[in-house]
């Protein structure tokens, strides 16, 4: 595919489409997108990325067994990492870790922990933490099934779920990020009155969330099918991150969903 074609297609995405034919035309683009115009030393810079990973006190790249075995970490998060006894909350599939970040920075007060498998991504959200100083900010590089290994029952307090795959085939439904299966993941190590926070720009994985939590009985804090209609001012819910923003100037509405994960 030439850059020019390439352009052409992209271009499409401007127009007024239905939104999720406009996502699904992204998806599809966006690898030949990194391909086409991405530098000749991404692959270097990823690389570089890698190594200084290895170097950052915040960042935790544990290596996995299958099963997996229960961290050093385990429990002991406040203890040996935070040195504190305050809340801790998660970030899942933090990516650059915009939230972990901007949390941190709202409040000293609570110990925030990114999580994501990629490391090429996660790597600016530690590095970020570690020049601004934020001691009440880790990181920890895992695949989300495999939290039970890391933190103990009751030790997290409140979880957020920033943009997800949807993962709407039928055939992948219990590896959405709110399905039961996961919630069940959730709910083995939060404190009974834990909470969990879910933004996305994809309204039928809103719409399967609040079934789940129908189902199950949760109790829903909030719930808005256009968040920043009535809360574009909101200090915590207008933290952006960076897939957000490019969805937003694609004309998608923000779904958001507060609830309690224990009846």
């Amino acid at each position: 595919m030439s850059k020019f074609i390439f352009e052409i297609l992209l271009n499409v995405c401007n127009i007024n489409l239905y939104y999720p034919f406009q996502r699904k035309i992204m998806e599809i683009l966006f690898p030949f997108h990194y391909l086409l115009f991405s530098p000749p030393n991404m692959g270097k810079n990823k690389l570089k990325r890698f190594e200084e990973n290895e170097t950052f006190t915040n960042l935790f790249q544990p290596k996995i067994s299958y099963p997996p075995a229960d961290d050093v970490l385990k429990g002991k998060w406040n203890m040996d990492f935070f040195h504190n006894e305050n809340p801790i909350v998660l970030e899942l599939g933090c990516g650059r870790a915009e939230y972990t970040l901007g949390l941190a920075r709202l409040f000293p007060n609570k110990n925030f922990i990114g999580i994501d498998w990629k490391g090429a991504r996660i790597w600016r959200g530690a590095k970020t933490a570690l020049e601004e100083s934020l001691a009440n900010a880790g990181f920890l590089r895992i695949q989300i099934q495999n939290i039970g290994a890391f933190f103990a029952a009751g030790e997290v307090d409140e979880i957020w779920i920033t943009f997800p795959d949807p993962r709407m085939e039928k055939s992948r439904i219990n590896k959405r990020m709110t399905s039961p299966r996961y919630l069940n993941y959730f709910r083995n190590i939060m404190s009974a009155n834990g909470i969990i926070n879910l933004k996305t720009d994809n309204k039928p994985f809103y719409e399967y969330t609040l079934e789940v939590i129908g189902e199950e009985k949760l109790p829903v804090l909030m719930s808005e099918d256009d968040l920043y209609q009535k809360y574009s001012e909101d200090d915590v819910l207008s933290i952006q991150t960076t897939y957000e923003k490019i969805w937003l100037k694609k004309g998608a509405k923000i779904s958001y969903v507060r609830f309690k994960i224990n009846p």
